[in-house]
C-alpha cells in the first residue's frame, strides 16, 4: 500500500519510523536522506534520532517538497514491506518448531553509537546477534538496561593520560521509544529491594524484526540512590553490581510477563543475567502451583547460559551478606526456600557459610545446557568449572562451544560490500552459508586490489579528520593541525590494533624493542604504519600506564609520523579501522581470550590477521590465510612467553607479512598478498559470521532445549516430579553404591569385560554402566556402555558386560557407574559418579 508523503508532517512521521529502527545502521540505503537534512551533523553523529531532534521545520519543509526525496522515502517503505513478506530462514528451516521465542538477557548490546549502552566485546557479541537473528528471522527478544551514562567516553590529556568521561544519554535522542499500556499508561515495572520498593521504566528499540526491551532506573518515584543504578556500565562496587543484575535479571522477566511474552527460551549472555532463572522459576510456580525445587527443574531445560570468562577471577562473586541483604524477603518470602539452599546454588561448598556467592554457578545450576564461545573457550571452560564435577573427566564436565561471530553488513566498507554483492548477491548473509566463499574466485586479481587499496585510502583519509578533531580539542595550534592532514600514506602497510588495554591483551607487546620497531616502521623501501587505539577501565591503572606508554613513544620518538593513537575508542572507528588496515594485530596471553571478535571484523573487507593462537584464531588459523603468533601451548612464565611471543612478533612481521605487501609482479600487484586475501575472505568470512553464529545457537540449543522444556512443564509438571523424585533416591541410594568385581579375558584381537555392581535400592534404569579409557594420541575419551545381562535384571548386584578391540590394553580401560534418566543432562543434573578404582 502506498503512502503519501506530500506533506512535511507525513515525510517527518516516515521518517521517525525510520529512526526508530535500528535496521538504518547495517542497511544504508537511507544514508543519503539523512545527510539531506543536515550534512554535518549526520557526518558528526550518524544518528537519525538527533537529526530530527535538531532540524528545523523549514528544512523539514525544503526536502519534502523534493519529488527525488519522496520517491526515496517511498522506495525504502516497498523494500520494508517487502522484507515483511519474504519468508526467513528461521521459517523456511523451523516451520514446525516449538520454538516460538527467545529472551535473550545481556548487560550490553553494540548496536550503534547512537544508542551508546555498551562497552566492548560481551555487548558486540550481543548486538551483532541480536541483527543476524533479525536478518534470519530467529524469534528473539532481547532484554537489558537503559543506562544514563554507559560506559566512560575517553579523553588524552597532555601527559598523555586516560581521563574518563560521562556525558549524559538524553532517551529523546536515543533510538527508542518508552513502552505503554494499551490505555497510554507508561510500563513500570515494580521491583521490591531491601526496605523500599523501586519502579523501572520501560523502553523499545527495533532492531530489524527483534525488540531490544530496556530496563531504566531513573523513575522521579524512586530514591536517589535507586535512580542511580543503571547510570552506568561497570561502574561502582558490588553493591551497585548487584543491584544492577537484580534489575537486569528480576526485572527483565517480569516484563517479559507483562508483555505476555511466553518465551521457551531463555538465553543467558554471561552470568551477570542468572537472577533471570530465580523469576523465572517463581512465574512457573504460580501459575503451577507448584514448590520452587520442581519449577526450576522444569523451567532450567530453556535455560542456555553462555560463558565468556576465561580466567576464574572474571565471575561475578558476591559476599553472603551482600546477597541475603538483597534476597532474604524474596528467597524465603517468594521461592520459599531457606537461605542455606538458595546460597548453595551458588558456591561449590553449599556448607561453607564464608563461600562467596558466584552468579556463574547460579546460571550452571539454573540451566538446561552450557556453552562457552569458542572451541578452545569450551576447553578453557571444562577446566575451570571441573571442580563442582568431582571425580568425572575434563572431557565430560557438561559445557560446550559455539564460536563467536560478527554481523557482517554491519562491519562491511561500501567497496567490499560492492564486491562481495556483484559474486553473491544481497541477500547472501541471510540465508544458508558454505558456498558463499566460493564464488569468490570469480573476482579478478585487479579487482581485488584495487578494492584494499580504496578502503586503505579511505580510512587514511577519516583517521586525519578524526585525529585532527582529537588535536584540536587538546589545544593543537594551526600549523600543527596542518600537518595532519598529510599524516600517513595511502601506500603504505597499515597495521591495526584496537582494543581494551588490559595486561593480558598485551597491547604493548611491540614495544618491548623499541629501537627495532622503529627501523620497521621507518624503513626507507618498505615503511609500515600503525593505528591504535583502546579505553583502559577507569579502574585499571595498569592499562592507563600501557596507553600512556604508547602516547610517550609516539611524541618522543621518530614513531611521530608512522604511528597513530586515536582517543575514544567506539563503534564507528572500529568500523573504519576494519574497513581499511590491511592486518589486523591481536596478542592476548593464552588462553585468556575466550573469543575475540576484532579481528573477524576484518574479513570481509579484505583485511589479514596476525594473532597468537588463542580465542577464535586458534582454530582459523591455516598457513594460507593470515598468520599466527606462539606454539598454541600455554605457558606459566609470563615474562619468557611476552619475550618470546615479542620476537616472534617482529620476525614475523619483517621476514613474512612486509616482504610479502611490497613484493609487486610486473603489473605492479603483490600477487601472494592478493592470493592470501582471497584465501582469507573465502573461507573464513562465512564461518565466522554471526548468521552462522546465530544458525548454530538455534539448531545446537533453541530448538532441542525448547523441545525439553516444553516436555517438562506438560502434564502438570510430571516429568518435572519424576525427575527430582529420582535424584532424590539417587541422593539415597549412592553412598551404598560400589562394584564388587571386574574381569577381563582377551582373545584374539578382542577384550571382553564383565563387572558386578551392588545397586541396593536403585534400580538397573537410574544408572549406566560404561567402560572408560582416557584419549590416546590427542583423540577424544573412549566410552563404551557395558549391557546389563538378561539373568540379573531383577538383582541388587547385577552383571554387566562390554567387548572393545584389543588396541590398546586392557588395563587403559576403567569401569564406572553414572545416573541415568531419560529426560535428565548428566552431569549436569546428576553429578554422581562411581568408579572401579
Amino acid at each position: 500500500m502506498e503512502v503519501d508523503f506530500s506533506s512535511p508532517a507525513a515525510v517527518k512521521e516516515a521518517l521517525t519510523e525510520l529512526a526508530l529502527n535500528m535496521r538504518w545502521s547495517w542497511n544504508h540505503a537511507a544514508d543519503d536522506l539523512w545527510s539531506q537534512l543536515d550534512p554535518d551533523l549526520w557526518e558528526l553523529t550518524r544518528n537519525p534520532c538527533a537529526m530530527l531532534q535538531t532540524v528545523s521545520a523549514e528544512r523539514l519543509k525544503k526536502v519534502a517538497a523534493s519529488k527525488k526525496f519522496r520517491e526515496a522515502l517511498a522506495e525504502l517503505d516497498r523494500r520494508r514491506e517487502g522484507r515483511e513478506q519474504t519468508q526467513s530462514w528461521f521459517e523456511r528451516t523451523y516451520s514446525r518448531s516449538p520454538l516460538k521465542t527467545v529472551a535473550y538477557f545481556s548487560m550490553e548490546y553494540m548496536l550503534n553509537d547512537a544508542l551508546p549502552i555498551y562497552s566492548g566485546g560481551l555487548g558486540n557479541v550481543a548486538g551483532d546477534q541480536l541483527k543476524a537473528a533479525s536478518d534470519l528471522g530467529v524469534p528473539v527478544v532481547g532484554i537489558g538496561l537503559l543506562y544514563q551514562v554507559g560506559y566512560f567516553r575517553q579523553r588524552i590529556d597532555a601527559d598523555g593520560r586516560q581521563q574518563a568521561l560521562y556525558p549524559f544519554n538524553n532517551p529523546g535522542q536515543l533510538p527508542i521509544r518508552p513502552v505503554r499500556k494499551s490505555n497510554g499508561e507508561w510500563l513500570r515495572i515494580r521491583l521490591q529491594l531491601p526496605g523500599f520498593q523501586m519502579f523501572l521504566r520501560t523502553w523499545q528499540a527495533e532492531v530489524g524484526r527483534a525488540k531490544l526491551y530496556l530496563l531504566d532506573t531513573n523513575d522521579p518515584a524512586n530514591l536517589p540512590e535507586y535512580r542511580g543504578i543503571a547510570s552506568e556500565l561497570y561502574g561502582g562496587g558490588p553493591d551497585l553490581r548487584i543491584q544492577q543484575e537484580l534489575v537486569l535479571g528480576i526485572g527483565g522477566w517480569r516484563l517479559l510477563r507483562e508483555l505476555k511474552i511466553r518465551p521457551e527460551i531463555c538465553h543467558l549472555n554471561e552470568g551477570h543475567a542468572a537472577f533471570a532463572t530465580l523469576e523465572r522459576a517463581r512465574d512457573y510456580m504460580e501459575a503451577r502451583k507448584v514448590p520452587f525445587a520442581t519449577a526450576l527443574t522444569a523451567t532450567r531445560a530453556g535455560n542456555l547460559f553462555t560463558t565468556h570468562t576465561a580466567v576464574a577471577a572474571g565471575f561475578d562473586l558476591f559476599a553472603p551478606n551482600l546477597v541475603e541483604t538483597h534476597f532474604r524477603s524474596y528467597v524465603q518470602d517468594v521461592l520459599r526456600i531457606c537461605m542455606k539452599d538458595f546460597l548453595a546454588l551458588g558456591r561449590k561448598n553449599p556448607d561453607d557459610p564464608n563461600e562467596p556467592f558466584n552468579m556463574a554457578l547460579l546460571a550452571i545450576r539454573g540451566s538446561g545446557a552450557v556453552n562457552g564461545v569458542s572451541i578452545l573457550h569450551g576447553k578453557v571452560s571444562r577446566h575451570l568449572f571441573q571442580d563442582i564435577f568431582p571425580r568425572w573427566p575434563e572431557d565430560d564436565v557438561p559445557i560446550g562451544s559455539v564460536t563467536n561471530g560478527v554481523h557482517v553488513p554491519i562491519w562491511d566498507s561500501k567497496g567490499a560490500d560492492d564486491l562481495w554483492t556483484e559474486v553473491c548477491g544481497r541477500q547472501r548473509w541471510n540465508c544458508e552459508l558454505p558456498k558463499i566463499g566460493e564464488n569468490l574466485s570469480r573476482i579478478p586479481d585487479a579487482r581485488l586490489w584495487q578494492m584494499r587499496s580504496a578502503s586503505r585510502r579511505s580510512l587514511i583519509e577519516f583517521l586525519r579528520k578524526r585525529l585532527a578533531r582529537q588535536a584540536a580539542g587538546q589545544g593543537a595550534l594551526a600549523d600543527e593541525l596542518k600537518q595532519l592532514e598529510t599524516l600517513f600514506d595511502p601506500d603504505v602497510l597499515t597495521l591495526g590494533f584496537a582494543r581494551r588495554f588490559a595486561t593480558y591483551k598485551r597491547p604493548n607487546l611491540l614495544l618491548k624493542d623499541k629501537e627495532r620497531l622503529l627501523s620497521i616502521l621507518n624503513n626507507k623501501d618498505r615503511p609500515v604504519q600503525l593505528v591504535i587505539a583502546g579505553k583502559a577501565h577507569p579502574q585499571d591503572g595498569a592499562g592507563q600506564e600501557m596507553i600512556r606508554q604508547w602516547i610517550q613513544f609516539i611524541r618522543h620518538t621518530e614513531a611521530r609520523s608512522k604511528v597513530m593513537f586515536l582517543s575514544d575508542y567506539d563503534m564507528r572507528l572500529t568500523e573504519h579501522l576494519v574497513y581499511g588496515v590491511d592486518v589486523w594485530l591481536n596478542t592476548p596471553r593464552r588462553p585468556w581470550e575466550a573469543c575475540g571478535t576484532s579481528g573477524m571484523k576484518v574479513l570481509v573487507n579484505g583485511g589479514l590477521n596476525l594473532s597468537v593462537l588463542d580465542g577464535w584464531w586458534a582454530e582459523a588459523y591455516q598457513p594460507e590465510v593470515g598468520w599466527a603468533l606462539g606454539d598454541g601451548q600455554e605457558h606459566s612464565d609470563n615474562q619468557a612467553q611476552d619475550d618470546a611471543d615479542a620476537e616472534q612478533l617482529y620476525q614475523v612481521l619483517e621476514q613474512q607479512v612486509i616482504p610479502e605487501f611490497y613484493g609487486r609482479g610486473e603489473d605492479g600487484m603483490p600477487t601472494a598478498w592478493i592470493r592470501r586475501v582471497r584465501a582469507s575472505m573465502a573461507q573464513l568470512t562465512p564461518v565466522f559470521s554471526a548468521t552462522r553464529c546465530v544458525q548454530e545457537y538455534t539448531t545446537k540449543y533453541y530448538v532441542p532445549l525448547a523441545t525439553n522444556y516444553l516436555r517438562r512443564s506438560k502434564s502438570g509438571s510430571n516429568v518435572a516430579t519424576d525427575l527430582l523424585h529420582w535424584r532424590q533416591q539417587l541422593a539415597d541410594a549412592w553412598p551404598k553404591v560400589h562394584f564388587l568385581s571386574f574381569d577381563v579375558e582377551t582373545t584374539g584381537e578382542e577384550h571382553r569385560f564383565r563387572v558386578q555392581v551392588y545397586l541396593g535400592d536403585l534400580s538397573p534404569d537410574a544408572v549406566l554402566v560404561q567402560l572408560y579409557a582416557e584419549p590416546a594420541d590427542g583423540g577424544e575419551p573412549v566410552r563404551i556402555p557395558m549391557v546389563l545381562e538378561a539373568s540379573s535384571q531383577d538383582s541388587t548386584s547385577p552383571h554387566y558386560t562390554a567387548s572393545a578391540p584389543a588396541l590398546r590394553p586392557s588395563g587403559d580401560f576403567t569401569p564406572r557407574l553414572i545416573p541415568y534418566h531419560p529426560e535428565a543432562t548428566i552431569p549436569l543434573e546428576a553429578e554422581s559418579i562411581l568408579w572401579y578404582r
